[in-house]
């Protein structure tokens, strides 16, 4: 990108070059129309976030967009507060306002991770963080039907998109009807391997959602740091009346997102 007069920033991203007549080049002029200036400005910013900035940039400053684009300060925080509301840009408090990385839409229904991310273009991978059978928690414990202090399939992984991590899965799996999931290849789907080598395909499941702080653990995995925002699921999947799974994961909130449509 090629920075000129006083369009340069000392740090950060710089606006596209302008032409001798002072319009921006990469895009159309404000004007005074029956589209509000600031959605306007709204569409701009994204296209630039999109084929200029790219994930991670820090935008230009209000004033350097003000400039530019010869509008008030409160159209490009209202164009900018857009944006971050629907997740195109993430404000960090004392260092600016930044494109943000790109989101996976999710609708609420039944998939595991590795067919969810297939389904969109991206790529999954796994890191498996933890196999073994070992003594379940008492709510897992209960979850799945055991007695306290039985043995189940403990399953940790970090899933990635593309490369990039989107979520800390930590789950537990019933010992007598996932037996042997320790001895296949945990970097794919488990629900495709519940069902192919263990007859149980996960038809049902029920599940809470939330909003929390990163722990520690899991800020570290994600890149995110500690007390991030991060969307936090706890989910107990079935076959049939079988309770197959009990896991807790853990999802960046500026990767992941979830949508849904809701009727009478």
């Amino acid at each position: 990108m090629v920075l000129t007069g006083s369009n340069q920033l000392s740090k950060g991203v710089a606006l596209p070059p302008t032409d001798p007549g002072g319009a921006n080049a990469a895009a159309l002029p404000i004007s005074n129309s029956q589209v509000p200036k600031h959605e306007q400005l709204r569409a701009i910013i994204l296209n630039l976030a999109k084929s200029e900035f790219g994930p991670g940039a820090r935008l230009p400053s209000e004033r350097a967009l003000m400039d530019a684009y010869g509008v008030s300060r409160i159209t490009v925080r209202a164009a900018i507060g857009r944006l971050v509301t629907e997740g195109h840009l993430v404000r960090v408090p004392a260092k600016g306002t930044f494109v943000s990385d790109s989101a996976v839409q999710s609708t609420l229904h039944l998939a595991s991770f590795t067919q969810e991310m297939e389904g969109q273009g991206h790529t999954p991978s796994t890191v498996v963080l933890t196999a073994e059978s070992t003594t379940a928690p008492a709510d897992t414990a209960a979850a799945l039907g055991l007695a306290p202090g039985t043995d189940a399939i403990h399953l940790r992984r970090l899933r990635l998109a593309d490369g990039r991590p989107v979520s800390v899965d930590d789950a537990w799996y019933h010992p007598q009807h996932a037996s042997g999931l320790l001895e296949i290849d945990l970097t794919g789907s488990v629900y495709k391997a519940l069902a192919a080598e263990f007859g149980h395909e996960i038809d049902r499941a029920r599940q809470t959602v939330r909003a929390e702080g990163a722990p520690a653990d899991v800020g570290v995995l994600l890149g995110t740091g500690t007390g991030a925002p991060v969307l936090f699921f706890d989910r107990t999947s079935y076959s049939g009346d079988l309770a197959i799974e009990h896991s807790r994961s853990w999802y960046r909130s500026d990767r992941y997102s979830l949508s849904m449509e809701v009727r009478l």
